[in-house]
């Protein structure tokens, strides 16, 4: 029994060629990324080093951490309180969605625009990778940007005293604009789904 020969690719001439093969000008762009996910990484296991160094005493990882998260207040503090760790715990949950976030580009965004990276039955393939294309890409960032602008939105609250007003008004209303134009892209593409008649 013969067996249908594999489809070639169709030739195509050298402009529309070129125009194709263009895409690969976006790699450097997510190698670039890579390279920044290095840099959160870093960051992340430096804040975490000086959590665990705070805990055990260390008075300089202790000035380190509030200082990195900009913490003021008229009291001196000698050791590890509520409010500094969760306002740490909160910056490191930052990095982890940003870092996410990161993900979501570089594999989607490499995905839908420039290969195929052929994971279909991989172990560790992502669930939302099984049907990413720019929509579904589109609206999972707008729900990842919502998710960080809470994390930096609930750290201002904490720490609102070192805040003024106008501040706090700015984030919430830069928070709410995220959210209801995440609200407007999802509409957008389910009316765009709703619209596209199935072929038959």
């Amino acid at each position: 029994m013969s067996h249908p020969l594999p489809e070639k690719s169709p030739v195509l001439r050298p402009i529309p060629r070129l125009i194709f093969a263009s895409r690969w000008l976006q790699l450097p762009l997510y190698l670039g990324l890579i390279a920044a996910q290095a840099v959160y990484v870093y960051h992340f296991l430096v804040e975490l080093l000086h959590l665990l160094e705070a805990a055990f005493g260390s008075q300089a990882a202790l000035a380190a951490l509030i200082d990195s998260i900009g913490y003021k207040t008229d009291v001196q503090i000698t050791h590890l309180n509520e409010t500094v760790i969760m306002l740490v715990l909160l910056a490191l949950i930052d990095v982890v969605m940003i870092s996410n976030l990161l993900i979501m580009v570089i594999v989607g965004g490499y995905e839908t625009f420039v290969s195929r990276i052929n994971l279909e039955g991989h172990p560790d393939q992502p669930e939302w990778l099984d049907h990413v294309n720019a929509s579904v890409l589109k609206v999972k960032l707008a729900m990842s940007i919502i998710g960080i602008s809470s994390i930096h939105l609930l750290k201002t609250f904490i720490n609102a005293a070192n805040y003024s007003d106008k501040v706090l008004i700015a984030q919430t209303v830069i928070h709410i604009t995220f959210l209801l134009s995440a609200m407007a892209i999802a509409y957008t593409d389910k009316l765009m789904a709703h619209n596209v008649s199935p072929s038959h």
